[in-house]
């Protein structure tokens, strides 16, 4: 009667455990379709509207000549100015989702982001320096200190949010150092700069971008069971074999170097560090094995919409992409807080 009762048990686990996998699958399913529509419909719609079926037959006309008929303003339009830009948002998206997650897993911290740890302010210092005296290498700045004062502390989670912190306030201080120094129009490239933008989005940034995150990827994504042995506590990862501090320094060094790659190509944007591991985590639980890959996806998607939606809200107009980031995401951080019911830390 025991192993009776001892099979059904063991039976009823392995069926809610394939029902969680299940459900982690099918989160996934629907940011790769949600990234697909949201880029279809990005490439479609603009100040000269094109229909998607005139979006496939431009996308594969150049891929396959004489096969697809389209028209030339149509490749010139899909290949020079929209794909660009919906690949560079999705390589930000992908990225600074990314870069949440694993922050937020290192740190054991809900808050941790790109942009609350101040990473992202000190790569916009890096990139207005870059702006106005033409000094590029600077925009590592973050990626340098970050180790530093990790280093020279032991590098628990609450030094390095406070090294963070501190480090946001003090980047942010510089950078408007500098904008009070600068002269008009050098002031005026850095300030719009910094909300954010796709608009200067090319085939050479994007895939001097792309080259440098999949760089930074294999290293995050790999560190996935170190994560989840970390939310365990330090004591139980060093246990299983785990070198905590070298662990929280690679992790943090890789995604703030990352962070600091895509705030030199598109500026300041906000939340989506934040948002997107949110909510993954939120939806599929805190396996890290599949919340980073996801966050990746959701990331990229959610940038994409936002881009999308700053593009055709006020068109011809186009709202910076770091502004509405902040706008969408800012509710939305708040209505998850609200209708939280359980504890997915």
């Amino acid at each position: 009667m025991t192993n009776a009762k001892t099979h059904i048990k063991r039976g009823e686990v392995s069926k809610q455990y394939k029902m969680f996998i299940g459900r982690k699958i099918l989160f996934l399913v629907i940011c790769i379709s949600w990234l697909f529509f949201a880029s279809i419909i990005s490439l479609s719609i603009g100040d000269f509207e094109i229909t998607p079926l005139e979006v496939f037959y431009a996308v594969f006309g150049r891929i396959f000549t004489g096969i697809f008929n389209t028209t030339e303003i149509n490749e010139v339009i899909i290949w020079n100015i929209r794909f660009p830009r919906i690949i560079m948002g999705m390589l930000a998206g992908a990225g600074l989702g990314l870069a949440g997650a694993v922050l937020q897993g290192v740190l054991k911290n809900p808050l941790a982001s790109p942009f609350t740890l101040g990473i992202s302010s000190g790569a916009g210092f890096g990139a207005s320096l870059a702006i106005i005296f033409g000094i590029g290498f600077i925009a590592l700045i973050p990626t340098i200190t970050i180790i530093g004062l990790s280093r020279y502390k032991k590098a628990t989670p609450e030094t390095m949010i406070l090294a963070g912190v501190a480090m946001g306030f003090l980047f942010s201080a510089a950078t408007s150092l500098l904008h009070y120094f600068a002269d008009p129009e050098a002031l005026k490239a850095a300030a719009v700069w910094m909300m954010g933008s796709f608009g200067r989005a090319t085939w050479y940034n994007a895939s001097t971008l792309a080259i440098l995150l999949a760089c930074c990827f294999p290293v995050l994504i790999m560190k996935a069971w170190d994560l989840n042995t970390l939310a365990a506590g330090d004591e139980t990862a060093k246990s299983l074999g785990i070198n905590v501090e070298s662990t929280r320094i690679t992790l943090m060094a890789v995604a703030s170097l990352a962070t600091a790659g895509i705030v030199c190509f598109t500026g300041t944007i906000a939340f989506v560090g934040l948002v997107a591991p949110h909510i993954t985590r939120i939806i599929i639980g805190g396996d890290n094995r599949f919340v980073l890959p996801a966050s990746c996806l959701c990331g990229a998607a959610f940038l994409i919409s936002v881009d999308l939606i700053a593009r055709t809200l006020i068109s011809p107009v186009i709202i910076p992409v770091g502004v509405m980031s902040s706008f969408i995401g800012g509710p939305m951080f708040i209505y998850f807080i609200i209708r939280k019911k359980k504890e997915f830390w």
